[in-house]
């Protein structure tokens, strides 16, 4: 008895040293946070990162900051600079790159002007040792970006801004950060300066010309093994971290790097950006938030006066100049006061880079204790009031923009939130790449899922084979499922195909119906011709046919060509919005051939609805002539026919037997016809 008694008094000494006991305790506090935020009405960061305090080694001691903590909080630094990058709209971030840049000045300068007279004349510091303090001010760690992400304002313009000020403040930091150490050590020289930039050019170089195409050469070769897609991020996300190391720079600027490489490759809407959303949220930056917790040392305030002045000092500058920055950029570019505070709460919080820099330079002493103990309450201070910043903030935008505006009606008089897709399925194996295009194109503000239909023969085996079919997409919907998007099965039997997709449209009050190109060429007229005439002359829904030769991520553009008159067809609003919200998820541009009337109407649509995905026009005013086009379009092109119902006003003679005539010019392009 003797000797389990001591075996479990060593198993329950504090600090905890059985790794077992620990983790569990860490998934324990991430476990119950969300639980307590609700009741206190506390924002989950603060929790988590008080949790750390209180369990560390200068609160409790329940657990030490060893080296598998700093692993999982590496992890999870490295995750929400990933995420921070691969959320990016990236249309929206080249819209606004000026802005960006000039915030990233604003809150670079302006701290770093404020801070340095403070640490030299107030705190009486010499000139290396304020400047790299004056630069801790200037840098800031996205400590509170989960939380814009879960509101779902990541695309919000003010956080694109933030985002892009933050990668060139950070980087300015750390270069600030190598040129004191190269002075402290003698080594601020011609060779340093060079070295320096050639190893940022090759990192620049592997990062955004050969990353890329190994990464789409991946998914398409692996297309069906969607666990090896999340492996293989992890894994450019950590050698990305190592190059950047290698480069001279922090590895949290890799991980960023990692994150606008991918970008394009891994749509917001799709289950591989779930997968990585998900682990991220449940286990490496929650682990991340607590061990910042853990470096916070509260007895310091007992250390007498000088270390509170400093403390106290510290965090003053970081907030006021963090604020000013926030302040001139809501000035220069007419933002409202909760955009002005959201970029606040993003750009105030102190964490890792900040530690990163005071660290290096107290090993290196350039900084003394004083500045080390200040630090870390100043991260206790910044990430508490950026937390309640961010989130007041974040809630008042996403209120706004969850109001319905007259530009969100469309032409029946209803909401988008009113769409409902209809995706019947004939032929399984084509069934992959058809669901994720209507998971890509579908309206997330939507309550309706995506119902994946199956006509099943009316014979002697109709009920055999419904149990049959309905077992067979249940499988695929799954991967639907992964993206958080809601599917329905249905499986209905009829004598007819095009007759049972009408009747299903009609009960399920679909508007938008999804088909895939038949297999059989040679069939193309008997097979889908007369579904399709069917179901255009018996139903009033958008038709979408599309024909997926290659991974929609793999495709570099979108051509899409629209008929003289089109835009005064009933879906026009339906078709625009669903070519820029896929050219959204996949981050490519369109190119769009039509008259000039109908382009006054896209841009106008655009410009009612706030979008900036990429685009250009082309003038096709003999639209007779659309089938040259097929000279225009390279391999990795995405065509895209609007067509039209005969007897409309923009339908032409050339529209019919459309398929099969695509089929002939455009063979070896994904293409999609649209009937509005």
């Amino acid at each position: 008895m003797e000797p389990i008694i001591n075996m479990l008094k060593h198993e329950f000494e504090l600090p905890l040293s059985n790794p077992i006991l620990g983790f569990s305790l860490i998934l324990l506090i991430i476990l119950l946070s969300p639980i307590l935020l609700k009741r206190l009405n506390i924002p989950g960061i603060i929790v988590l990162i008080l949790s750390g305090v209180l369990i560390g080694p200068h609160g409790l001691n329940l657990l030490e900051k060893n080296s598998a903590v700093d692993l999982f909080s590496t992890i999870g630094l490295l995750y929400i600079m990933f995420i921070a990058g691969l959320e990016l709209d990236m249309n929206e971030f080249k819209a606004n790159k000026n802005k960006s840049v000039l915030f990233g000045f604003f809150t670079f300068i302006i701290p770093l002007a404020i801070g340095f007279p403070v640490c030299h004349y107030l705190l009486e510091y010499n000139v290396n040792s304020s400047l790299l303090t004056a630069s801790m001010f200037a840098t800031h760690t996205l400590v509170t970006y989960p939380m814009v992400s879960k509101l779902g304002i990541s695309k919000n313009q003010a956080v694109a801004v933030t985002v892009g000020g933050t990668i060139l403040t950070d980087t300015a930091v750390l270069i600030i950060l190598a040129v004191i150490m190269g002075s402290e050590a003698g080594g601020l020289t011609a060779d340093f300066w060079v070295r320096l930039g050639i190893s940022l050019s090759i990192f620049i170089v592997i990062m955004f010309l050969i990353i890329p195409k190994i990464a789409e050469w991946f998914f398409h070769k692996l297309e069906n093994e969607k666990h090896s897609h999340y492996i293989f991020v992890l894994f450019i996300v950590f050698l990305a971290a190592f190059l950047a190391e290698l480069a001279g720079v922090e590895p949290i600027i890799g991980a960023f790097m990692a994150g606008l490489a991918l970008n394009r490759l891994i749509p917001h809407s799709s289950a591989l950006m779930n997968r990585i959303e998900f682990i991220g949220n449940s286990l490496f930056i929650p682990f991340f938030l607590i061990s910042v917790g853990m470096l916070v040392d509260v007895r310091v305030i007992m250390d007498g006066p000088t270390a509170l002045i400093i403390a106290g000092t510290l965090s003053v500058v970081a907030l006021v100049g963090k604020w000013c920055a926030a302040f001139l950029t809501q000035i220069s570019f007419k933002y409202s006061s909760a955009q002005r505070q959201l970029i606040f709460g993003l750009s105030s919080a102190h964490a890792a880079a900040t530690l990163a820099v005071i660290l290096v330079g107290y090993q290196a002493g350039v900084l003394d204790k004083n500045i080390l103990n200040g630090t870390i309450i100043l991260i206790l201070i910044t990430c508490v009031i950026a937390s309640f910043a961010t989130q007041k903030a974040g809630v008042n935008i996403a209120k706004k923009a969850e109001e319905p505006s007259s530009s969100t009606i469309a032409n029946t008089g209803t909401t988008l939130s009113d769409e409902h897709i209809l995706l019947p399925i004939a032929n399984t194996k084509n069934m992959e790449k058809a669901l994720e295009f209507a998971t890509l194109i579908k309206d997330k503000k939507s309550a309706y899922p995506i119902s994946i239909l199956t006509i099943v023969p009316n014979d002697r085996e109709a009920e055999k084979n419904m149990g049959k079919a309905k077992e067979e997409l249940q499988r695929f919907s799954s991967e639907a499922t992964a993206s958080e998007v809601k599917t329905e099965i249905i499986a209905t039997i009829d004598y007819n195909a095009s007759n049972g997709i009408a009747r299903t449209a009609r009960e399920t009050l679909a508007n938008i119906i999804i088909l895939g190109w038949p297999g059989k060429k040679g069939f193309i007229e008997k097979l889908i011709g007369e579904k399709i005439d069917f179901l255009l002359t018996y139903t009033d829904k958008t038709i979408f046919i599309g024909d997926f030769r290659n991974p929609l991520v793999n495709n570099h553009r979108m051509l899409v060509t629209a008929p003289p008159f089109s835009e005064l067809e009933h879906g026009f609003d339906t078709w625009v919005n669903k070519v820029c919200r896929l050219s959204e998820e996949l981050n490519i541009p369109v190119w769009y051939y039509c008259t000039t009337d109908t382009r006054g109407a896209i841009e106008k649509h655009m410009q009612a609805h706030k979008i900036n995905s990429e685009h250009q026009f082309e003038v096709l005013e003999n639209w007779d002539d659309f089938f040259t086009l097929s000279g225009e379009l390279k391999p990795n092109d995405l065509f895209v026919l609007i067509s039209a119902r005969k007897g409309s006003v923009s339908h032409l003679n050339i529209m019919d037997n459309l398929p099969a005539k695509l089929e002939k010019y455009f063979a070896k392009n994904s293409k999609i016809i649209v009937y509005p």
